[in-house]
């Protein structure tokens, strides 16, 4: 008779060399497929493990919550320390813990937050590849936070992605930070209530063409306002993207 208990895990990831988070038929690795198959040499069974968020190829996390059945007779402590002897050296678990047989960690999220790293230099780093994103020209750091201001509250966030299926895009963001430490040096801090696909990487790229001035605090504002996919910005590169943290009631 199975004793399987829900766990709930703090997981953490460079997501370099991975096709996103979610297991995929056409593409592998995948972060959800690693920690899969982790979980399968430990137990000898097949676990499903779920995602707070499903993100994209190349995409980092420090704080994805994931959470999963599992018959384990030992401590949570002792079951991340054999997940992350399974596991490749590009993902780990900081934590487990024993949760309730309900918790979902997307569907009960309550924020989640990510930041976007990326800096202004005459010459790349090549230590920073795949950390953050590199820009040639500088950037007006007022002009591009008046513009992210406007991103506050509850909105259509169309413009700037895709909802799954039949969902709506309205989305609620609580956080819409820029930062620069005036060396070229840049960090955009986003929490909302969900996202959209690729929506944080298409407000970077389009703030930053506010910042290059190619696109004015009122072009940007109008173009949230319209709810037309095409009048975003390119994509920021994935690279300079971590999902940092998932918050719920607890």
């Amino acid at each position: 008779m199975c004793r399987c208990a829900r766990y709930r895990a703090t997981l953490a990831y460079d997501g370099t060399a991975y096709h996103g988070f979610q297991r995929q038929a056409n593409a592998s690795p995948t972060i959800q497929g690693v920690v899969e198959e982790g979980l399968a040499r430990i137990s000898g069974e097949r676990v499903h493990v779920i995602g707070a968020g499903r993100t994209d190829a190349g995409v980092h996390a420090t704080g994805q919550v994931i959470a999963f059945d599992l018959d384990w007779r030992h401590s949570a402590d002792d079951l991340r320390n054999a997940l992350n002897a399974n596991l490749p050296a590009d993902v780990a678990v900081w934590s487990v813990e024993e949760t309730t047989p309900d918790f979902h960690p997307r569907y009960d999220a309550r924020r989640r937050t990510y930041v976007y790293e990326l800096y202004v230099a005459p010459v790349r780093n090549p230590l920073r590849r795949w950390r953050a994103w590199h820009l040639h020209t500088e950037l007006d750091v007022d002009m591009i936070r008046a513009a992210a201001a406007s991103l506050i509250g509850e909105h259509d966030f169309s413009t700037f992605g895709v909802p799954p299926q039949g969902e709506s895009a309205v989305r609620h963001v609580f956080e819409a930070n820029w930062e620069t430490d005036g060396s070229g040096e840049h960090r955009f801090t986003i929490t909302a209530n969900a996202f959209l696909f690729r929506m944080v990487r298409s407000i970077v790229g389009t703030l930053v063409l506010v910042g290059q001035g190619r696109m004015t605090g009122d072009d940007f504002r109008g173009i949230l306002a319209a709810r037309d996919r095409s009048l975003a910005g390119a994509a920021a590169p994935a690279h300079g993207l971590t999902l940092v943290r998932v918050d719920y009631n607890d």
